[in-house]
């Protein structure tokens, strides 16, 4: 089968289409035939030397994948059914989405919902099951009114975190390096536009002013300290980014004076139950959302290894399809 494989040898990086075979791992891999992938900020990871993330020397990259399944041993999902498959060590320690067809366990699998096809699942992908669940935990930590920002806008969890935000009566304020995207960011849904630099303020105190009602963070760093001086008195920041860095220098105080609270989003060992609470959400508000402006352009295997250099200097808006076979 086709597939974009990572293979490091002694410190040196291969990555390209190759020839491979898909093979079953755990006694309940179900084999899907894959119709799309998307790229992730954790796949330009995996195909890097040194890499943090990678597991093995060699894989198929791919962290998630959506299609049908044709080999299946689950009665809960039978051959025929349309599947998205993401989380674990997909494409991280064992071979991922990127190719014709996939081997992965019941438990990395959700049926979609009818309103979801396979593309419109690798449009959301792994980075907006991240955004809807960051959405969610601030609502389910009590959002109030008030903006709400979104760190690194125009990458694929913040801008459908800022679609989703709006579709659900919030008010996000998308934050950017690339404030040439100001317009398309307001047309997914955005309040206002401020440059990254500007989230926080009052540098010579402790505390900056009491600005956000709540924020999806996908920067972390020093970005994460920003925010989480700036929010207003009982907020929340739902976390799950470190491009920024995986460090964070911080103090007590927006804990203990504004009570505010830091939620962490993983959407690599999500529970059963919280995969398919968030599919079942995005399912319901699906025919709001305007998939094709979500996606900044759809690549054949041929054209990953661009799309991921992309990805990795943070010169994307939205998200990048893959398209494995040839049709």
């Amino acid at each position: 089968m086709r597939a974009f494989v990572v293979n490091e040898l002694d410190g040196a990086l291969v990555c390209g289409l190759a020839d491979a075979t898909a093979v079953a791992t755990d006694p309940d891999d179900l084999l899907i035939q894959v119709e799309y992938s998307g790229v992730n900020y954790k796949d330009a990871l995996v195909a890097a030397a040194p890499s943090r993330v990678r597991r093995v020397a060699t894989l198929v990259g791919g962290v998630d994948a959506a299609g049908v399944v044709v080999a299946s041993s689950d009665p809960g999902l039978p051959v025929g059914t349309r599947v998205a498959a993401h989380g674990s060590d997909l494409g991280v320690g064992r071979d991922g989405g990127f190719a014709e067809f996939l081997y992965a366990p019941s438990r990395l699998v959700n049926v979609l919902p009818d309103t979801i096809s396979t593309r419109e699942a690798m449009v959301i992908g792994t980075a907006g099951f991240t955004a809807m669940a960051s959405v969610l935990a601030l609502e389910d930590h009590g959002l109030g009114d008030g903006e709400v920002l979104v760190t690194g806008a125009t990458g694929g969890v913040g801008s459908i975190a800022v679609t989703l935000l709006a579709l659900r009566g919030h008010q996000p304020v998308a934050s950017t390096g690339s404030l040439q995207e100001s317009p398309w960011l307001i047309d997914r849904g955005a309040v206002r536009v401020v440059a990254r630099d500007e989230i926080s303020d009052r540098p010579d105190r402790v505390l900056a002013s009491e600005r956000w009602a709540g924020a999806v963070d996908c920067i972390g760093g020093d970005t994460l300290h920003q925010v989480l001086r700036s929010l207003r008195y009982g907020g929340a920041v739902a976390a799950s980014g470190l491009v920024a860095g995986t460090e964070l220098a911080t103090t007590i105080y927006p804990f203990i004076t504004r009570a505010v609270s830091l939620l962490g989003i993983d959407a690599v060992e999500a529970t059963r139950a919280t995969r398919e609470r968030v599919w079942a959400v995005l399912g319901e508000m699906s025919p709001l959302v305007d998939f094709t402006a979500l996606i900044d352009r759809e690549v054949s295997l041929e054209e990953l290894g661009d799309s991921l250099d992309l990805v990795r200097r943070s010169a994307t808006r939205g998200r990048i399809l893959v398209r494995p076979t040839t049709r």
